[in-house]
């Protein structure tokens, strides 16, 4: 939050946000990073705060997934 804030002053107009902790977007993710810090942002003085949603249930993260899991099955 604090960084948001300060990110105008130092130049700072606009920012994307990823949350890669995050498989997939949650009430978290959406409410909170998405709809909070983009307010905070703004009201700082940034222009656009861009959030990068999660895969989600895309056939990329269905992808990655096997290729993760694909050594540990028999």
């Amino acid at each position: 939050d604090k960084t948001l804030e300060a990110l105008p002053d130092e130049g700072v107009r606009r920012v994307q946000v990823v949350c890669p902790g995050f498989a997939v977007d949650c009430l978290e993710t959406l409410e909170e990073i998405a709809m909070e810090n983009r307010e905070l942002f703004e009201e700082a003085g940034g222009e656009h705060l861009d959030y990068i949603p999660a895969l989600n249930d895309s056939p990329e993260h269905a992808r990655a997934l096997l290729g993760v899991l694909e050594d540990w099955l028999p």
